[in-house]
């Protein structure tokens, strides 16, 4: 059931009394006019739908509540004293106002309450990360937050309904200072129409409003609760067509299992562990246990199968399970009562706007009730002062009385800001006589004075209602904003090819000679490990190849020459081909990729005549180039009748290509001369911060040229380094990075640290010596409060060191890394940096490694990085 959207079954009662009314009419409306049922059944449709959309289904624009949330606000604050009350009771009191069952109500209650932003809960509320349920309404207590209660309520400015019984009056829509629809989010679903709304983030909301009343425009993007990642690349303002991407956050744990540690919005611990286990059972990825240890923190771990990659398996979790989810939005709201589709921004701005004019009519009101009371209490003052009260002692009707006052006060009338009305001289003889006894003419005056004050004051915020009402917005970050940060982090994510990281669930097999391929086949060749997603590529003998889904059994052509699992752009793939031309007699070389095909589709690789044939044929990973020898016939004209063809002479072209002539002359015999090496030149590859990730598509910072042998060398901020190759699938927490790029195994990284054991600061030069791909090795002390200070690769690093004497001098020394200490081990303490107390340290080299990022001022300069000290153990540190 969609968000607070009561059970349909409640307005069975509409129904019924439709299908009453036509069996009592008979499509009778009078004596004269006859309609059919069927007009009848429409007009009673439209109005049935009219009314979900209108009164249960899609909230309003200017409060952003459905109307069952906004009979429970006004029903908890007719009940509010301060004091928590029964979720039962609120519920029975809603009931007054809100027609369809306490079902409907108890549950809206518990979504609002869950938000966390208009109702202060107590007892269990159950669990939006787990998917727990409330305890029942009797046990749970309720009542409006301070929030609520600051921008929600104002009985002078709310327009008032009669209820649906007559009994009560309720608000038409509660005047809202806030952009509620889009700070909690809603769902539901009507007849013929549905709205999808995402929650927003809080700060970022009242500061988009803050920027629209300076006139600049907003983009605001949704924030939840459940934290997670999500790329918002598609978010299209949540219009319909619009989509978002939201991923688990998942951390590797010492390379046997994955921790996720948030979910995606609208996903729970329950379901992504079911998605996991249903992935398992159908072999996508491979698992040997999930255990779920979500208690204050999400929390659910994920145990790997004996040699599973983690990099692969998290790429295999957003795959093919609830780790990454799609959600749709679809903004709609009621404006005027009418549904419109409208962008979150353009919601911001009418909020914004409703915001201003709300203030506005508050401000109004208050300078008027200020004025009612200058102006009485000034009345009041003269009444006293000039003892006017004693000329009414002989008065003996309440006409004589009244006109006595108005004339008695009719020479100070001029000094009233508005005229005097007979209901002011009423309220004068109710004047008490303790109160004229005691009357001070001071404190009157000070009294007079402060309301002018406020009067001023008042005034001059409707002269400056703009910067009123940015001060109001920041006033409510101020007030409300604490905890209620961003928790979702805006990422940009990158497509994950899913055969390229499904488990090889299953073996491929093929017969050659009858052309039949599939994993069914267990009795013919074995062919390699494979998943159930995965294509295969089958080339036979007269050249012509097809790509089709991999199946249990499958017919792909008679004589076979290669069968293998297709990887789609795969460039280091490269067949190296000899074949026949059956028209032109000669024969041809020629080295291709097949990077891209149309499933199911027959290509060939000669020139598509009758009688072609392949003459040799091989399949390189690597895109090695073998040397071959040709023996030619021995009816060949020619005086040598064997050559020798190298593969390393010739490009690499597409699949469609010619190819070089090899001979004109027919050939016996093809075989094997040299296996070849690998002729592929490596691939230039990019780090992408935003995603974190290698690509090849050169987004980010260059890393260098890579060889299938070259590794990438990470350092990272709690003192460690990490062996990785150079796969697209790899993985790296950019939060946790300091330093990335291609491994050389003679360069030394040069960094500083901060020991706790000794309280000092040390520098330190050292090759990486443990070259275990995957692992993280530590280089400085391993205690908690041990701090990497800065790292960099340079050869000869230049560090400027700021430092203060037990005198009270400040000193600046500069330290040239490679002069101050040489190359040692990389568990070596190193070299002491000062004696004195160390207050920063700032690279000067012209290449510089990048800071740690922990809770650190960074005051940025071209070319370095400086940062101010912390304070630990009465000694200053730099992060």
């Amino acid at each position: 059931m969609a968000e607070n959207e009561d059970p349909i079954e409640e307005d069975n009662d509409i129904v019924n009394q439709s299908k009453s009314d036509d069996i009592v009419h008979h499509g009778h409306r009078d004596g004269n006019e006859v309609l059919p049922v069927s007009g009848l059944y429409e007009n009673w449709f439209l109005e049935y739908a009219s009314y979900v959309i209108l009164e249960r289904a899609v909230p309003n624009l200017y409060d952003g509540l459905k109307p069952v949330q906004r009979r429970i606000l006004h029903v908890m604050k007719e009940m509010d004293d301060g004091r928590f009350n029964k979720v039962a009771n609120i519920i029975g009191s809603a009931m007054q106002y809100h027609p369809h069952g306490d079902a409907a109500i108890g549950e809206a209650i518990v979504n609002m309450g869950q938000k966390d932003l208009m109702i202060e809960t107590q007892g269990n509320w159950g669990d939006i990360r787990t998917g727990d349920r409330a305890a029942a309404a009797r046990y749970i207590e309720a009542r409006l937050s301070k929030f609520a209660l600051e921008v929600t309520f104002n009985e002078e400015t709310t327009v008032w309904q009669i209820s649906y019984d007559g009994r009560k009056r309720e608000p038409v829509t509660l005047p809202v200072k806030f952009p509620l629809i889009l700070a909690q989010g809603v769902e539901g679903i009507a007849v013929g129409l549905a709205t999808k709304i995402m929650p927003h983030n809080f700060i970022e909301l009242c500061e988009a409003s803050i920027d629209i009343l300076k006139g600049k425009r907003p983009n605001i993007l949704p924030d939840f609760l459940t934290g997670g990642m999500a790329d918002f690349t598609n978010y299209n303002e949540g219009r319909r067509g619009g989509k978002i991407r939201c991923r688990a956050k998942i951390e590797s744990a010492d390379g046997k299992k994955v921790l996720i540690k948030e979910i995606p919005f609208g996903t729970t611990t329950e379901s992504i562990i079911d998605s996991i286990l249903k992935a398992n059972d159908n072999g996508k990825i491979k698992i040997k246990k999930v255990i779920d240890n979500t208690a204050k923190d999400v929390e659910i771990e994920v145990q790997l199968a004996p040699g599973v990659s983690t990099d692969m398996t998290i790429d295999a979790l957003y795959a093919f399970t609830d780790c990454e989810i799609s959600i749709s939005p679809n903004a709609c709201v009621i404006v005027e009562d009418k549904p419109l589709f409208l962008g979150v921004n353009e919601m911001l701005k009418t909020s914004t706007d409703n915001t201003l004019n709300l203030l506005k009519i508050e401000l109004e009101n208050e300078l008027g009730h200020l004025e009612d009371k200058w102006h009485f209490s000034s009345l009041e003052k003269l009444f006293i002062e000039n003892k006017i009260y004693r000329n009414i002692e002989e008065c003996e009707t309440w006409e004589e009385i009244l006109q006595t006052i108005d004339k008695k006060l009719k020479p100070f009338k001029k000094l009233l800001r508005r005229e005097v009305t007979m209901e002011d001289i009423a309220r004068l003889p109710e004047i008490r006589i303790k109160r004229i006894s005691k009357f001070d003419a001071s404190k009157a005056d000070e009294y007079i004075k402060g309301l002018e004050g406020g009067i001023d004051e008042v005034k001059n915020h409707l002269e400056h209602l703009t910067d009123f009402a940015i001060e109001y917005f920041k006033n409510l970050i101020k007030k409300y904003g604490k905890g209620r940060e961003r928790k979702t982090e805006i990422r940009l994510f990158d497509k994950i090819e899913t055969n390229a990281v499904a488990v090889a669930n299953e073996k491929l097999y093929a017969n050659y000679v009858e052309g039949f391929v599939g994993y069914g086949l267990k009795k013919d060749t074995y062919i390699c490990d494979c998943s159930d997603i995965d294509d295969v590529i089958a080339f036979r003998k007269n050249g012509t190849y097809i790509v089709s889904k991999v199946t249990d059994k499958s017919f792909m052509g008679k004589d076979l020459l290669y069968v293998d699992v297709y990887r789609k752009n795969d460039e280091r793939k490269v067949y190296n081909v000899a074949y026949y031309d059956g028209k032109s007699g000669a024969s041809y070389i020629k080295r291709f990729n097949v990077l891209g095909v149309i499933r199911d589709k027959e290509y060939n690789l000669t020139m598509e005549t009758a009688g072609s044939k392949v003459l040799y044929f091989s399949a390189n990973n690597n895109s090695e180039a073998e040397k071959i020898g040709i023996h030619l016939s021995n009816m060949a004209s020619a005086k040598v009748k064997y050559i020798e063809y190298d593969f390393t002479n010739l490009e690499i072209k597409g699949r469609t290509s010619k190819g070089n002539t090899l001979t004109k002359h027919p050939i016996r015999k093809v075989e094997l001369k040299e296996k070849g090496k690998s002729t592929f030149k490596g691939r230039d590859i990019w780090y992408d911060s935003d995603i974190g990730r290698i690509n090849v598509d050169g987004r980010g910072q260059y890393l260098g040229n890579f060889t299938s042998e070259d590794k990438i060398l990470t350092i990272l901020s709690d003192g460690s380094y990490k062996l990785t190759d150079n796969e697209l699938t790899n993985h790296y927490e950019n939060n946790d990075l300091v330093l990335i790029q291609k491994f050389h195994e003679k360069q030394p990284v040069n960094c500083i640290h901060f020991d706790v054991s000794s309280k000092n600061y040390y520098a330190k030069r050292f090759l990486i010596e443990t070259l275990t791909l995957g692992k993280k090795f530590i280089f400085i002390n391993e205690r908690p409060s041990s701090k990497l200070i800065l790292a960099s690769t340079h050869d000869n690093p230049e560090v400027e060191i700021k430092t203060i004497t037990s005198k009270g001098e400040k000193l600046t020394e500069v330290l040239k890394l490679a002069d101050f200490i040489e190359v040692k081990g990389w568990k070596a303490m190193g070299n002491k940096v000062t004696y004195d107390t160390f207050k920063s340290a700032k690279l000067l080299s012209e290449k510089v490694g990048i800071i740690t990022k922990e809770e650190i001022e960074v005051k940025p300069s071209e070319n370095t990085n400086e940062v101010i000290a912390d304070e630990l153990d009465g000694q200053k540190i730099l992060f």
